[in-house]
């Protein structure tokens, strides 16, 4: 009797950036967390031409319960830097993408002061207005928390003012419901997801690598860092291999 192969669950590559910009001379550290415009325009045209759509968290999350199938890429940006909406959107929209920015709601407009000693830079957030301007250019703003800290490391009342406080600032100054969440620095347990999930976040992004598939822990979502160094052809191993599911 002739047996039916079962089908194979499609790889989801979800993209972490951070910032979209050539990395300034004088910093020595995390130089990585850059991606230059140039690059990411090439980035994008790849997955474009490899038959791709570059879609939001909330827009891949039928892919990732497997109600849909297709070929997808899921790009997000930690953060929310200004070089976000000035960069990376318009590229995004020339190949009609969307994106996640997650976005920390106590340093709107502000800059990066969970690292910017260590970094020996202030890096410019993006303003109300320019988040706005990000939805509006059919983008999605998810919560990052209020202060970029380690949750494993807040007591309960820090905890929740972090993650349901973040939520809540957040669809104040934007008015409209804010679904995703990030976990800074991919810092979590079963007490943060727990936390994550009773604030009403549909899903969230961790650091653990590799590519998603349908079933996986929607509050427990792999993602891949693309970096500054990474040449097209380590970008498309990344991404279109299991290159990244083998470091799971």
């Amino acid at each position: 009797m002739t047996q039916t192969a079962t089908p194979r669950t499609a790889a989801i590559p979800i993209l972490m950036y951070h910032n979209i910009a050539s990395a300034p001379r004088d910093l020595k550290v995390y130089r990585s967390l850059y991606v230059s415009p140039g690059a990411f325009a090439r980035q994008m045209w790849l997955l474009r031409r490899w038959g791709y759509t570059g879609l939001s968290v909330t827009a891949a999350e039928p892919y990732l319960r497997g109600e849909k199938s297709g070929r997808i890429a899921v790009i997000t940006l930690d953060d929310g830097y200004a070089d976000n909406v000035q960069s990376a959107m318009p590229v995004l929209q020339k190949y009609g993408f969307s994106a996640t920015c997650y976005v920390v709601s106590g340093q709107i407009g502000r800059y990066n002061s969970w690292d910017d000693q260590r970094l020996g830079i202030q890096k410019r957030l993006m303003t109300t207005k320019q988040l706005r301007e990000w939805q509006g250019g059919g983008m999605e703003v998810g919560a990052h928390t209020r202060s970029h800290p380690r949750l494993t490391q807040c007591d309960e009342a820090q905890l929740r003012s972090e993650i349901q406080g973040c939520k809540d600032e957040l669809e104040d100054s934007l008015g409209n419901e804010v679904t995703q969440f990030c976990y800074p620095y991919g810092d979590e347990n079963e007490r943060v997801v727990a936390a994550t999930r009773e604030a009403g976040f549909s899903a969230a992004t961790t650091t653990h690598r590799g590519r998603a598939v349908a079933g996986d822990d929607l509050w427990r979502l792999p993602r891949m860092q693309i970096a500054r160094h990474h040449l097209l052809p380590q970008f498309a191993m990344k991404v279109f291999s299991g290159y990244e599911d083998r470091r799971r």
